[in-house]
């Protein structure tokens, strides 16, 4: 039942449909249409034929005086055969509406006063078809081409029986001919269906032979345009998928080192107490300063994680308020002024405009901090750190420069990867996790924001933050 369900519910079964709908309606029409022209045809052919021997008779009427004497054997015998011949009934009607000659021999001497009649007086011929009981009526006038005034009329029943069977005959072979159309529309449907459909079954196949580990390569399915679109996104999400696996797999083993060393750190520390006796206390307290250090390190890497898994999940964890960026700015400085007066580092706030936006105070400011933190431990010795804010009518714009040691040129590229370090014995030094970065690009990202860098080494280095002044959802 659930694989019927599917068929269904299948592109194949809806090209099944419409291929047949495609092959049978026309079928239908075309035959119908034939058989109602050729019923139109055979009664046509049959009024002209009646008209024409009608015409004959009427001109011999009108010479042998019939209206007025209706005992010429020839004419009788003639509207005898006519009547015969069409298995009809005919009359002749005068000028006073009397029935002058019928061949049924029922009516003679009687008034007709019928519609066909008076048309036929007034009009010429007046002609009736009664598709229901196959019957044709016919009203011809009886006139002279000497005289111009119409004499009397021939009135013509004739039926349609002949025709009514050879129509029943070609309707019965209409059906059989349909039903023959059916079965090869369905049949052709069924096959095209197929034909059709297999390039994106082999595509499936494909698929399902990569994800089950049987094809490690990418798939290629050229036979239709549309296919090889699919497998170019297919191939494009698969070596996405490979390169976010592998970063994963490197973010796992980047996580795993960073936290087996101060571990390592802190054990080694441990066992160097633990195996000697008489430590004097000044040795002691170092050690154990040293294992605070390698603990509160730990801490700042565990914490810039989940700041970072925190990240990755949405950007509806926002917490979107209008602030005043200047002030924020301001803040931010003054907060760090102390650090960088222990290097004698100044710091130098350029504002050409005051700037208010929707942003996430936290977020924001964490962002900012690490661009002037980093400013702050990678400079040299009296050296400046720069922050300008600026804005136009959409974006404000922050740039935080500065006078150290620079970026080498190969590394600009990846100092946003997580864990990456320019010089990981020197961040290491001051403290540095290797994830400052990361956080502060996904801070922007989520703000819709874009972040740069430029840089050179012994030359300083310069961050450049751009965000929408009104955050949009």
């Amino acid at each position: 039942m659930k694989r019927r369900g599917r068929f269904f519910k299948s592109l194949r079964f809806r090209i099944l449909i419409i291929l047949v709908i495609l092959g049978i309606v026309p079928s239908v029409i075309t035959t119908q249409a034939l058989i109602s022209n050729y019923r139109e045809q055979g009664i046509a052919v049959r009024v002209s034929a009646i008209r024409t021997q009608c015409s004959i008779l009427c001109n011999q009427i009108i010479k042998e005086n019939y209206l007025n004497d209706s005992s010429s054997e020839s004419i009788n015998s003639k509207l005898e055969l006519l009547s015969n011949n069409y298995g009809g009934r005919i009359l002749i009607v005068d000028r006073d509406f009397k029935i002058v000659k019928d061949t049924y021999h029922v009516d003679e001497g009687k008034t007709l006063i019928s519609s066909k009649i008076i048309r036929c007086f007034k009009n010429g011929e007046a002609t009736d078809y009664q598709r229901k009981g196959q019957v044709l009526e016919l009203a011809v006038p009886v006139k002279s081409a000497d005289v111009p005034q119409i004499q009397g009329a021939m009135l013509v029943t004739l039926s349609l029986s002949e025709v009514s069977a050879t129509m029943s005959e070609l309707e019965q072979r209409g059906v059989l001919i349909l039903s023959i159309i059916v079965v090869l529309s369905i049949f052709l449907a069924y096959i095209l269906s197929t034909v059709l459909v297999k390039p994106l079954a082999r595509v499936t196949k494909s698929i399902e032979d990569l994800t089950d580990g049987y094809q490690n390569d990418e798939i290629s399915v050229p036979d239709y345009t549309e296919t090889a679109l699919i497998t170019d996104a297919f191939n494009k999400m698969l070596a996405r998928m490979k390169t976010l696996d592998e970063s994963r797999s490197e973010f796992v083993s980047n996580v795993s080192h960073e936290l087996k060393t101060p571990m390592t750190s802190m054990k080694v520390l441990a066992d160097s107490l633990v195996g000697q006796t008489g430590v004097p206390e000044e040795l002691y307290q170092e050690f154990m300063r040293d294992i605070t250090a390698e603990i509160d390190r730990e801490n700042r890497i565990i914490t810039d994680l989940l700041t970072l898994v925190k990240m990755d999940r949405k950007t509806a964890d926002l917490k979107i308020q209008h602030m005043d960026i200047n002030q924020l700015l301001e803040d931010i400085l003054k907060r760090l002024r102390p650090i960088a007066d222990k290097r004698n580092i100044d710091l130098i706030l350029d504002s050409f405009r005051p700037v208010e936006a929707d942003v996430d105070e936290i977020k924001f400011t964490s962002a900012i901090s690490n661009l002037v933190e980093n400013g702050i431990k990678y400079n040299v010795d009296d050296g400046w750190v720069r922050v300008s804010l600026d804005a136009d009518h959409k974006y404000f714009y922050v740039t935080v420069a500065d006078s150290g040691m620079g970026i080498p040129e190969d590394s600009l590229d990846r100092i946003f990867e997580r864990f990456y370090r320019v010089d990981k014995s020197h961040s290491r030094e001051i403290g540095g996790t290797g994830l400052g970065l990361a956080i502060t690009r996904s801070t922007v990202a989520m703000h819709h924001g874009v972040i740069k860098v430029f840089s050179r080494e012994g030359e300083g280095t310069t961050f450049s933050v751009r965000i929408p002044l009104s955050y949009i959802p």
